[in-house]
């Protein structure tokens, strides 16, 4: 080895620090774009920051961090084929709630890869020429690693980094695992004495719902003994809700007996415990599980397994999951690629984190404001740029917005990495309860936290984004914050039926909710043509229906799917709004009003909710399946509100009426 790069080595390895099993190490994506060890230059990891950065973003490393040495990952791949004696991954089933973990679920492709890895330690010096640009102010060489030439301080760092997780199975691995809390009842748990009419049979072929007579998702409540049938599933399987409703009875009876096991899971390893208590409302788990079925006569160590898990049926839905719904399979698409045309990887349940990045990508002020000054915000952000926000945005628009990451080889490309947005994810979420896990989540709700966690940011680092600039170098948008883009008043006018007297209510909003109203499709007629023609056959026989046609028409009353104008939402969202019991301040007795809303300000950019899911009559959550075209352009002018008008009379404030003598209470909705 060159005396003169050891030298250089033994200079800078002060600052080399080896990772600890606590650590994060950013080995599997740069920190600054989404480059990993299989870009066609890899990725070099800092070994004393230990983050990552690909080879467009080293020199600024070296600049920004201080620190001269790097391992530099450079991996290969290819597919393999799957002859007999090959690597091929074999097709494995997943049996608990978790992602890239033994029995979890794998959302890497199907298929196998063959993978050369090779290494090599950089050491990135500052040249002394005066006068040099910025890229050329840095020289980078390296050598093989490893190398029992270099100090052991380097190698031994340089090992831990190669042998370390990394942060992708590291944090998101954490994420999707599915860890119940112990129910604060449990150690507690109030238990009625055992009677030959309360204990349990050994053998599940005896085993009855108390109320329906149910033999299946039985439930035994660990306070009292009784078995009830469990609630309802997702696709209308399941129980009857006779647990639930038990546990209501014995409540409203002063007894409380929040703890249920599913019968048919218990093992000696345990069972699933579910705690109806309304401040726990969840899965838990009962330290004292087997000391609490034993009063109950049951044995753990003789149970075996009989019906699935909730985990398992959890698993199933994501298995079986409709997505020809939501891909449109069977239409003939056609593939796109190209700046503004760039896939997000699904991290196993991320499609809400996907579909909210493709919306704000096509915002112009969001990709000027981050995009457009991403050099500046790089070259500026503080030491861990996987905890800032300006960073973090601007690396993922510049992916989605250029074409850095199409394959131009096309798909056997297996040099350009896929868009996964693992960073973003993992620090919009932090600290939230539900978006720090790898739970499915409302797009809305993930929306709207997004932007505040963006108002936060740009609050204390505003000065680092700069104007935003148009194509000409003018301002595109003031800056006043991107979240503000989004936001409106609605103008809420409320008349009272009786004395014609009103309110005008404001409120501030960044998303417009629009019902869809399946009545005024426009495709209506065929939809009842298609009904009437299914009448018509089920009644000449039902054997006459395929299995495919039958699981169609139970799932579906119409194959054809309504198609709703969007105008029509948006007339749904104008019409008036009959409100019963109402308190009026004019009158001082409840009676009807009517409510419609507004548009008091337009936003800058208006976000729109289709909303698809609603509660059936059987209380059970479903998803409209309706089509929504979008139009080009909208004229929302014939919506926008004007205030209290000539001749209308202000319905007074309560306290004033109360004053008055015409009484008080109630609110105005």
């Amino acid at each position: 080895m060159d005396e003169s790069f050891l030298a250089s080595v033994r200079a800078a390895m002060g600052s080399v620090r080896k990772p600890g099993p606590h650590d994060t190490v950013y080995k599997d994506e740069c920190v600054f774009s989404f480059d990993t060890p299989f870009s066609r230059d890899g990725l070099y990891v800092n070994l004393s920051t230990l983050r990552g950065v690909g080879a467009d973003y080293l020199r600024l490393d070296r600049a920004r961090t201080g620190n001269a040495l790097y391992l530099h990952l450079k991996f290969s791949k290819k597919k393999v084929k799957g002859e007999p004696g090959s690597d091929a991954k074999p097709e494995t089933t997943p049996t608990r709630m978790a992602i890239g973990v033994e029995g979890g679920f794998d959302v890497d492709d199907a298929e196998a890869y063959e993978t050369k890895e090779t290494y090599a330690l950089a050491m990135v010096e500052k040249k002394e020429n005066e006068g040099a640009s910025d890229d050329d102010s840095f020289a980078i060489t390296s050598a093989p690693y490893p190398n029992q030439d270099l100090p052991f301080v380097v190698c031994d760092a340089a090992d831990a980094v190669i042998k370390h997780a990394g942060f992708r199975e590291s944090a998101e691995t954490a994420a999707w695992r599915e860890e119940f809390r112990e129910s604060k009842y449990a150690r507690g748990l109030r238990q009625e004495p055992a009677t030959e009419a309360t204990r349990v049979s050994p053998d599940p072929r005896d085993w009855r719902c108390a109320e329906s007579g149910a033999d299946s998702n039985l439930w035994l409540n660990l306070g009292d003994g009784h078995i009830g049938s469990g609630r309802q599933h997702w696709d209308g399987s399941g129980g009857n809700g006779a647990a639930l409703r038990h546990y209501e009875l014995m409540k409203k009876q002063g007894k409380e007996f929040p703890l249920v096991v599913k019968l048919g899971t218990i093992t000696p390893s345990g069972a699933d415990v579910y705690s109806y208590a309304p401040d726990e409302d969840d899965m838990v788990t009962d330290p004292l599980l087997a000391e609490h079925l034993a009063h109950w006569g049951i044995n753990v160590m003789q149970m075996q397994k009989t019906e699935k898990s909730m985990a398992e049926l959890q698993i199933d839905l994501n298995k079986g999951f409709e997505f020809d719904k939501i891909t449109e399979a069977g239409a003939e698409l056609e593939a796109t690629t190209g700046a503004g045309r760039i896939g997000l990887k699904n991290l196993g349940n991320t499609c809400y984190v996907n579909s909210v990045l493709q919306v704000l990508k096509e915002v112009p002020a969001l990709d000027a404001t981050y995009r457009g000054n991403a050099s500046e915000i790089f070259e500026s952000a503080p030491a861990d740029p996987t905890a800032d926000f300006p960073t973090q945005f601007a690396k993922t628009l510049a992916a989605l917005n250029t074409d850095r990451y199409v394959a131009a080889d096309g798909p056997e490309d297996l040099s350009v990495p896929e868009i996964a947005p693992r960073m973003f994810k993992r620090l919009v979420g932090k600290n939230h309860a539900e978006f720090s896990t790898g739970r499915q989540q409302d797009a809305v709700e993930y929306f709207q936290h997004l932007l505040d966690v963006m108002a936060r940011a740009e609050r204390e680092h505003g000065d680092r984004l700069g104007p935003s600039r148009d194509a000409d170098g003018e301002d595109f948008v003031p800056r006043r914050g991107s979240a503000k883009l989004f936001e409106f008043d609605v103008e809420e006018k409320v008349t009272c039926a009786v004395s014609g007297a009103v309110r005008y209510v404001r409120r501030r909003e960044n998303v417009l909710p629009l019902e869809v109203p399946v009545a005024l499709a426009s495709n209506a007629r065929e939809i009842e043509a298609d009904r009437e023609r299914k009448r018509q056959r089920t009644g000449e026989g039902e054997d006459e229906m395929n299995e495919d046609e039958k699981r169609v028409e139970e799932k579906n009353v119409s194959a054809i799917r309504p198609v709703v104008p969007f105008d029509a939402c948006l007339a749904k969202f104008a019409a008036d709004e009959t409100v019963e019991d109402w308190f009026s301040t004019a009158t001082g007795a409840k009676g009807s009003a009517t409510r419609r809303s507004r548009f008091a300000t337009f936003p800058e950019v208006l976000a729109v909710q289709v909303r698809r899911y609603y509660v059936a009559s059987d209380w059970t959550p479903k998803k409209l399946d309706a089509l929504v075209p979008m139009p080009e352009t909208v004229d929302l002018e014939a919506l926008r509100g004007a205030g209290l008008q000539p001749g209308e009379t202000e319905l007074p404030e309560a306290e004033d009426a109360a004053a008055a003598g015409g009484g008080s209470g109630g609110a105005v909705p």
